[in-house]
């Protein structure tokens, strides 16, 4: 038995995502040794495939936040139940528009100021001790 709270990242995201992106960097050593340009293309391009399918997969509830989880959710068979909301610090997340776990705060009202009302050819108080010591 574990001594920590931590599910460190054992996910069907995750694992599909590094086993893309081992066999696309293994191109682009491939190609960095043989000085081909087609495969440095193509491990680059399989590279970024890998990250899309990882956030694919993340957005889909098959990655998990990182940090403290209940040790029933360490499974990598059990989905994230949050996924669809979003989780509150993920980049993922925010670019795919969820925003989870961050209250959205109002704006606050405006504030109107008024100006005092003065009769014609008078100043305000305040107008004079400003402008008397100048």
């Amino acid at each position: 038995m574990s001594a920590h709270p931590y599910d460190h990242g054992h996910t069907v995201a995750g694992w599909t995502g590094c086993g893309i992106a081992v066999a696309g960097t293994a191109l682009l050593g491939a190609g960095v040794c043989t000085v081909s340009g087609p495969l440095l293309a193509a491990g680059a391009a399989v590279d970024v495939l890998a990250l899309l399918v990882t956030w694919a997969l993340h957005l889909a509830g098959w990655g998990k936040p990182s940090g403290p989880r209940p040790r029933e959710e360490w499974s990598w068979r059990v989905r994230d139940s949050g996924a669809r909301a979003g989780h509150a610090e993920c980049l993922g997340c925010r670019w795919a528009g969820r925003r989870g776990g961050t209250a959205v705060v109002p704006a606050p009202a405006p504030v109107t100021v008024t100006a005092p009302v003065t009769a014609p050819g008078e100043r305000a108080a305040e107008v004079d001790a400003v402008g008397a010591g100048g």
